[in-house]
């Protein structure tokens, strides 16, 4: 399928991102594809350094002309979150990812790409592995767990890197260059369940949340689509009010860094009470529908019959984990008031499991002021004393600041005007980078800057890549590279 490819002078790339695509690399499931890189390096003679963590180094020394020029680090991760949709076949502990050319874009069938952040690998491959492209000293560095947590990145060991430029490819929107991004916490609220016998003149009932787009739960946050969890929250808070209902189960969202889009809700209730159960559905769908006509308007509110459950939460269990689901913060916090739209603060309740003794309720906590994200941290911890659950905090990281002073930047700019004949954008992003992490192991002393092609939907389903953006972001890559001296 990529043959179509072959007059690209990113073709190279492509082919690598192919064969990558071939290995299993959900996070925490890296082992294969770091093994696969440190093989690329021995193949090509590079000296590579694989770590516990799984990251991998690779360095290549400059070429003719350039062996004294300062080194420059480019830097993705190999991981990729793992959705599909529900009449999808495929095992990402071992399928492969199929790709299909459509236009301008490259999509995968019915699972996410991987181009967030396979493209990125791919382009450090073709460089390293070309004999004719011109560049300074290279330090590949590709991380493990960067959309867990940054895992790998959190492991990094600073001795084994001397550049101080580093060129983060993990951005996604072409001409768009990132100098600042925000720190993150993973929060998960711990509520202990306890179980009763299921009453024998209930019936059991399964209702769904279908439908919604859902997305990076930093980079789309800004367009309030409609969260799963909190939509199943609100309708469960008010069925309570009208009926007699018992909850065996809830489950909702797949990423707790992904906007979830679905959520499975096992609930049962007397047959005296299913008209009200299903008025109570059509109403609650029509209320989502008409509030998300535009953002998600293929969101759907269904119940249907499901097979006997013989255990469920006490009643007192049961409010807990509806009340904590509806009052846990969601969404935009805070707004910059320096850069204009740039979302400040935010929190994701991306994922909701019943497991065998609790239900946790897993969120992703963001901000570029320190102090912002702690204060959302604080909120959470207020709720889990007020329902009397745990709460634990994970895969703490930190912002990156905006750096005034930075030569990498205006090396870039002019590049992007020289090429293009106008001037690219400085931004921020309301993501966790690993530029954040990484600058904080240096304390200060990286000038980065973070830059990638158009990919849209990342960490969906229909995640899909522009094929010509990738093809002028290679471009622009390699002039950086040689201006680089």
């Amino acid at each position: 399928m990529l043959e179509s490819l072959k007059n690209l002078n990113s073709y190279e790339a492509f082919k690598y991102f192919k064969e990558m695509n071939q290995i299993p690399r959900g996070s925490g499931n890296e082992k294969a594809v770091s093994d696969w890189l440190v093989a690329f390096a021995k193949k090509h003679n590079l000296e590579v350094i694989q770590d516990e963590a799984l990251n991998v180094i690779i360095k290549k020394p400059g070429t003719k002309g350039y062996e004294n020029a300062p080194t420059v680090i480019l830097q993705g991760h190999m991981d990729m979150v793992c959705e599909k949709n529900l009449d999808t076949v495929h095992d990402f502990e071992k399928d492969p990812i199929k790709f299909i050319v459509d236009g301008d874009f490259l999509r995968a069938d019915g699972t996410t790409l991987g181009a967030d952040d396979g493209i990125a690998v791919a382009f450090c491959l073709a460089i390293l592995a070309s004999d004719d492209i011109p560049h300074p000293p290279l330090e590949v560095l590709i991380t493990t767990e960067e959309e867990t947590g940054m895992g790998g990145a959190i492991a990094v060991d600073p001795k084994n890197l001397s550049g101080r430029y580093l060129i983060n490819i993990d951005s996604e929107e072409e001409g768009k260059l990132l100098v600042s991004c925000a720190g993150g916490v993973r929060e998960l609220i711990k509520l202990p369940i306890k179980w009763e016998d299921a009453p024998y003149d209930y019936v059991t009932y399964l209702v769904k949340i279908r439908g919604l787009k859902g997305g990076h739960s930093g980079m789309e946050i800004n367009k309030y689509r409609g969260n799963s969890n909190k939509l199943m929250a609100r309708f469960l808070n008010d069925l309570e009010s009208a009926i007699d209902f018992k909850v065996a189960s809830l489950n909702g969202g797949a990423k707790m860094n992904a906007i979830p889009r679905e959520f499975d809700a096992v609930i049962l209730v007397k047959d005296e009470n299913k008209v009200a159960l299903e008025e109570k559905v059509k109403e609650w769908n029509a209320i989502f529908k008409n509030e998300l006509q535009a953002q998600d308007p293929d969101v759907s509110l269904t119940f249907e019959e499901h097979e006997r459950v013989t255990k469920v939460f006490s009643d007192e269990t049961a409010s807990k984990a509806i009340m904590t689901l509806l009052i846990i913060p969601n969404g935009i916090q805070t707004m910059s008031m320096a850069i204009e739209g740039l979302v400040e603060s935010s929190t994701n309740i991306g994922v909701v499991t019943t497991e065998e003794d609790k239900i946790v309720f897993e969120s992703a906590l963001r901000s570029s002021v320190k102090t912002l994200k702690y204060e959302i941290a604080e909120r959470g911890k207020a709720i889990a004393k007020l329902v009397g659950a745990e709460i634990e905090f994970l895969s703490d990281y930190p912002e990156w600041q905006y750096n005034p002073d930075s030569k990498l930047r205006e090396i870039c700019l002019k590049v992007y005007k020289d090429m293009y004949g106008k001037d690219a954008q400085i931004d921020a992003i309301h993501a966790g980078l690993e530029c954040g992490l990484l600058g904080d192991k240096f304390n200060g002393q990286l000038d980065m800057i973070s830059m990638g092609p158009n990919l849209y939907d990342v960490h969906t389903p229909d995640e899909h890549l522009s094929i010509s953006s990738a093809e002028r972001m290679w471009n622009y890559l390699i002039e950086v590279l040689k201006e680089i001296k």
